[in-house]
């Protein structure tokens, strides 16, 4: 079977910035199982994948664009430490915050006696990103599956709706 969008992919990856960095793997972990074209991996991978047979190994390579974004200063703003109700607020934590364009994950990146600075920017937005990917296993995706948006099973996200 060739990878087309909808189908359930299980594959091994390990993903790098362009000086060699190792940023995550699945090495040595159970592979990751998704559902293509639900928007789980990010654009270039995705595509990399298309027409894809099981047992391929590939690499690629992909810029900020088609990975996790160009940085926005748009995405960094101060905010009084009351928006925090009752939490004792540390640079490196994370919310979800809700934002005229929905929620959206943000980052404390500085903090002041009554302010502190979020960066809602992808932690890897302006980082090249390259792919080392084995495809593992190839299904269709059950009807299930495509109305809930996600793999399911044993190799997918673990229980059953």
């Amino acid at each position: 079977m060739t990878i087309a969008s909808g189908n359930v992919v299980t594959l091994h990856y390990q993903v790098s910035s362009d000086d060699g960095t190792v940023l995550d793997s699945s090495k040595d972990k159970n592979p990751l199982t998704v559902l293509l074209g639900q928007r789980f991996l990010i654009e270039g991978l995705e595509e990399a994948l298309m027409g894809k047979n099981e047992g391929d190994k590939f690499n690629v390579h992909i810029e900020p664009e088609k990975g996790y974004g160009k940085r926005s200063e748009q995405l960094v703003q101060k905010v009084p430490l009351n928006m925090f109700e009752g939490v004792d607020v540390e640079v490196g934590m994370s919310f979800r915050a809700t934002t005229e364009q929905g929620e959206q994950s943000v980052m404390i990146v500085e903090k002041g006696d009554d302010y502190a600075v979020v960066d809602g920017n992808h932690p890897l937005a302006d980082v090249p990103l390259n792919f080392d990917v084995e495809v593992v296993k190839i299904r269709e995706a059950t009807e299930e599956e495509k109305a809930h948006g996600h793999a399911h099973g044993e190799d997918g996200c673990g229980h059953s709706h």
